[in-house]
């Protein structure tokens, strides 16, 4: 078992190893819609990459997450076939979002031997959210 101290170290080094080795600019939070928002995630047993709308105005969020949901066949035919979309997703700390996402489990932060193996996963799976957002963002945009 790691201290907090030593998983906040861990968790840093992993994220300033990953900037270094795959040095771009991530769209993430700067898709220019509210509430959309590209995510990366990494914990102590799985990593997930992320599409979120986290809109709590419930028909905001639901007129965005229908024109994802139409474009639902196309994202997994050329981008990522394997990609889980979820209408309602509750996080830990209650607030509900609707999700696309693939995840690499069997991968831990505390984990260094897992560490290249995620950061690929994460680099890939980012472009291709990436791509498909800069393909279609005339449709998804409000």
């Amino acid at each position: 078992m790691f201290s907090k101290e030593e998983s906040k170290k861990l968790r840093q080094d992993f994220w300033i190893s990953f900037g270094k080795s795959f040095p771009r600019k991530w769209i993430l939070y700067n898709t220019g819609i509210k509430d959309f928002s590209f995510k990366f995630h990494f914990d102590l047993s799985t990593a997930m990459v992320s599409m979120d709308i986290e809109n709590q105005d419930l028909e905001k969020r639901l007129e965005l997450w229908e024109k994802l949901i139409s474009l639902q066949s196309l994202f997994k035919e050329e981008y990522l076939p394997n990609a889980l979309f979820e209408d309602t997703v509750f996080l830990g700390n209650g607030k509900e979002i609707s999700r696309i996402s693939v995840s690499l489990d069997n991968v831990s932060i505390h984990n260094k031997n897992t560490w290249q193996e995620t950061m690929v996963f994460l680099k890939d799976n980012m472009v291709k959210f990436e791509d498909f957002f800069n393909e279609y963002e005339d449709i998804i945009r409000p």
